[in-house]
């Protein structure tokens, strides 16, 4: 079940609202678990197996942990088997299709398989199963004992599906005990409405120009006509994620919790690094404390942490996908964090910003093709015609006819992907006094917004979130 879809809109997110507010307290808990099984099952019944045999395990071996805390190397066991039960699940999964290709491809041999259908989701919560085990064995945070608690913690419906990832230790005392109001309650509002029209006004409109430029014959895409592709699929995939993610948040606080920001505009990040402590923070963040520092972070000789970035990135990689563009694009990302952390960083820091801005920019679209290509010829391909490679010329009628069509489009993705967007929004709203006319034309405004996105949901066809795959 997808949140831009009627069914979730209009059926179950006001059924699961209507009896989570009417269960008492102590009991919705268990409400939003049921709720959650129950999303789940709707578009994978057969895995909803699976996500609760990893519920269960986790859950012990959190309490295991928890019991040895006056044995450390016992302790260290159960984590190491826990660690390592779901490292094998995600990986026979995910990758289970990619090995059998790769030795049937490198070996004499050809060996039958079956490529297994990916579960939604499952390296979202199999992380977050992986941060509880840790923080407990880490003495972060203490094993849950109520198991209806822990299992809504794991498979909560609003960021189950495609996050944002959301640590143990950030949500414990919630588990516990949550706020409620009507002023949470609208902000939520606001935040899903929001995230609603980045994914089906903009991020479905934008993605037809992607589109349109993939399905020409290569050898006839000129030098711009590449660009615009690259960047309507830069755009795509921000307002797609970043939305779901809005919607994530919103539900959150509609249900009473709180849930970190997992975007912070970064398209307008003067470098690398930057870029990543903006986009998809929630992941950046759990490699960081989870797999980084452990290997020893910045805390060591330059050599070992070049190594420490360029493992991470190719894990980074590999989380996003069963594919060798995948690893290749989580390991051009290391080399250039890696670039700018030793090499060029401080002659960067001196330039002028909009260079750093275009410096940046351009990094991150060539980053993008290999994203989205389907193998790493194709994105080589894809590369060399954005820089006059194989492209049938600088520029071309089709190039000239995508920006002029679209232009209105591409200038409200400049806007959404800025803080001048959001600025411009709050400088119209403030026009109005403090007070009944403000929240007037603030719920006018919103509910526009919302009509408007679910006339665009009526009128649509194709209303996939690309995070899904992953």
């Amino acid at each position: 079940m997808l949140f831009s879809s009627i069914t979730f809109l209009f059926v179950f997110l006001p059924v699961t609202l209507a009896v989570y507010y009417l269960a008492p307290v102590q009991m919705r808990n268990l409400v939003m678990l049921a709720a959650s099984l129950f999303f789940y099952a709707w578009g994978e019944p057969v895995y909803i197996i699976l996500m609760l045999l990893s519920i269960l395990m986790n859950y012990y071996c959190g309490l295991d942990i928890d019991g040895k805390r006056n044995s450390p190397q016992l302790a260290r066991r159960s984590l190491i088997f826990g660690v390592a039960a779901n490292v094998l699940v995600l990986s026979f999964f995910k990758y289970y299709g990619l090995i059998m290709e790769t030795v049937n491809g490198t070996l004499p041999v050809d060996i039958p398989y079956r490529v297994l259908p990916l579960p939604i989701g499952i390296s979202f919560y199999t992380f977050q199963a992986l941060s509880y085990i840790v923080d407990v064995y880490r003495g972060e945070a203490r094993a849950q004992k109520k198991f209806t608690w822990f299992a809504a913690y794991i498979c909560m419906f609003p960021q189950l599906i495609a996050g944002p990832i959301v640590r143990y230790v950030d949500i414990e005392e919630q588990l516990r005990q949550r706020s409620f109001g009507i002023v949470k309650f609208g902000r939520g509002a606001m935040f899903f409405i929001r995230g609603l029209a980045k994914k089906v006004v903009i991020a479905n409109s934008i993605g037809t120009v992607y589109e349109q430029v993939m399905q020409l014959p290569v050898g006839t895409v000129s030098v711009l006509t590449a660009w615009v592709g690259c960047l309507a699929y830069a755009f795509q995939i921000y307002f797609d994620f970043s939305g779901y993610s809005d919607m994530a948040v919103g539900l959150g606080k509609m249900f009473g919790f709180e849930f970190r920001r997992n975007f912070h505009y970064p398209y307008v990040s003067k470098s690398i690094t930057e870029f990543w402590r903006r986009w998809h923070i929630s992941l950046s963040t759990w490699f960081r404390e989870y797999v980084y520092i452990p290997l020893g972070g910045n805390r060591c000789s330059g050599q070992r942490n070049m190594v420490n970035l360029i493992l991470v990135w190719a894990l980074t990689g590999l989380w996003h996908g069963a594919e060798w563009n995948f690893l290749f694009w989580g390991l051009y990302y290391g080399v250039l964090l890696i670039l700018e952390k030793h090499v060029w960083g401080a002659l960067m820091d001196r330039l002028p910003g909009v260079i750093q801005h275009i410096y940046t920019f351009v990094l991150v679209m060539v980053g993008w093709v290999f994203f989205f290509s389907p193998d790493l010829g194709s994105a080589l391909d894809h590369i060399g015609m954005m820089f006059g490679m194989g492209a049938s010329a600088l520029a071309d009628r089709q190039a000239v006819f995508l920006l002029t069509t679209h232009w209105l489009l591409f200038l409200l993705c400049i806007l959404g992907s800025s803080s001048l967007g959001w600025k411009i929004l709050c400088a119209f709203m403030e026009s109005y006094k403090k007070g009944r006319t403000q929240r007037i034309m603030s719920c006018v405004i919103y509910m526009g917004i919302f009509l408007v996105s679910v006339a665009f949901l009526v009128t649509e066809t194709f209303n996939p979130f690309l995070y899904f795959r992953f």
